[in-house]
Formats: C-alpha cells, sequence, structure tokens
C-alpha cells in the first residue's frame, strides 16, 4: 500500500466530478488520477490508469456504473469501487455490492465522512451508509426471524466459534478496529481470522462476507 491513495471519478455530470476532485485534492494523500462519464469509459481508465479506488455514480447513460463496477472488479482485483450516488434505492445497493463494491455512499454525504470512506475501502474495509445498512437490515429481518431451512446444510460449519463471532460482525459492518474491541482482541489477530473465515467460505473480500452474511441471515444476532 503507497502512501498516495490513487482515485478515478466515474460520474456523467462533469460538475460533480469537478467538485469532488476540488475535495479530494485538497486531502494529504490523495491523487485524482483522471474521470470517466460512464461505466465502460471508467473501466477502460482503471486499466490504464490502475487507482486504488474508484468513486463510481449508479446512473450513467450507456454503460452504468454497476456494469461499470462488475468489470473493473472482475479485471482489477486490487482496486476498489467506492459507489456514490444521489439514490438510496435497495436494488442499487445490493446490485453495487453484489458486482463487487466495496462500498455505498450517497451523493449527500459529508466530505469529512467521504474521505474516512476512501481511506476506510483502501485498507480493505466495507462502508455502507447507515440508511443503506438500516434497509439492508430490514430486508434481512424474515430471515433472521425464520432461520435457515432445517434440510440445508450449515455453510458456517466449517468456521470455529471464534470465526463465527468473527463472521457475524464483519456482516454487522464492523472494522477490523471495533471487531478486536467487542471481542478482546489484537487487530493483527482480527485479520488472521478474517484471512481464514475468507479462505474457508470462498470468498473474495469482506464485501462478499456481508451479502453472505445477510443471505446467511446472521446480521444482528
Amino acid at each position: 500500500m503507497t502512501d498516495t491513495i490513487r482515485i478515478l471519478l466515474a460520474d456523467d455530470q462533469e460538475l460533480v466530478r469537478y467538485g469532488l476532485r476540488m475535495v479530494l485534492e485538497a486531502e494529504p494523500g490523495f491523487e485524482v488520477v483522471g474521470e470517466a462519464g460512464d461505466g465502460a469509459l471508467a473501466a477502460l481508465a482503471a486499466e490504464r490508469l490502475r487507482p486504488h479506488v474508484v468513486l463510481m455514480d449508479v446512473r450513467m447513460p450507456g454503460v452504468d456504473g454497476l456494469e461499470g463496477t462488475r468489470r473493473i472488479t472482475a479485471s482489477l482485483p486490487e482496486t476498489r469501487v467506492l459507489v456514490l450516488t444521489t439514490y438510496d434505492l435497495d436494488d442499487y445497493a445490493f446490485g453495487a455490492l453484489s458486482a463487487g463494491a466495496s462500498g455505498f455512499l450517497l451523493k449527500d454525504t459529508k466530505p469529512a465522512a467521504l474521505i474516512a470512506a476512501i481511506r476506510a475501502v483502501h485498507r480493505g474495509d466495507a462502508v455502507v451508509a447507515p440508511r443503506i445498512t438500516a434497509k439492508l437490515i430490514a430486508l434481512a429481518a424474515p430471515r433472521l426471524a425464520a432461520g435457515p431451512p432445517k434440510d440445508q446444510e450449515d455453510p458456517l460449519a466449517v468456521l470455529t466459534s471464534r470465526e463465527r463471532d468473527v463472521f457475524r460482525l464483519i456482516g454487522d459492518g464492523a472494522t477490523n478496529a471495533e471487531i478486536a474491541d467487542s471481542l478482546y482482541l489484537a487487530e493483527s489477530t482480527v485479520k488472521t481470522h478474517i484471512g481464514r473465515i475468507l479462505h474457508k467460505l470462498g470468498l473474495r473480500d469482506r464485501v462478499q462476507a456481508v451479502i453472505l452474511a445477510f443471505e446467511l441471515g446472521v446480521v444482528g444476532r
């Protein structure tokens, strides 16, 4: 991980890109390396510029941000995509995270929160706006109440008790530091547990772990 975080902006509105550039380039350690007006151009620019983080709009003419995210995460697994949109619709949130995005924020997010989110996804954490998290939890509620089908094999059976605790907290959106505080562990130990969890469950990153936690209905337990 380098000291400077290289950022690509993908939004069809030039004024929005200009505003984001002004905010981000005023932050020490940030460099905006390029801009794109749709998902296809963003994927091409990412291949060429190799940014650490892509700020991706959802609704864009031509190829939208969800498809752009899929292309980037498929070809550049080390590049993190942070979706930044006006719309807090459930389909967009699920679509963005399922496409491989490391976070989903709304455009009314304060600059300080956006900067913190960029740093968070760069170091491997998942970031989801509180309003979106609340909706995801609400959608998972019926599964929380019902539990997994009795005849369905538990995919978490391969995890140890401690790994299950860490997995649940990942699903709740906790950072490594928060997991460490909650379970009285060192952050280095938490990182080791997360690595083992991802390997055992065949997951690419912690965002896929968040999605799986919602699908299994373990969030909030």
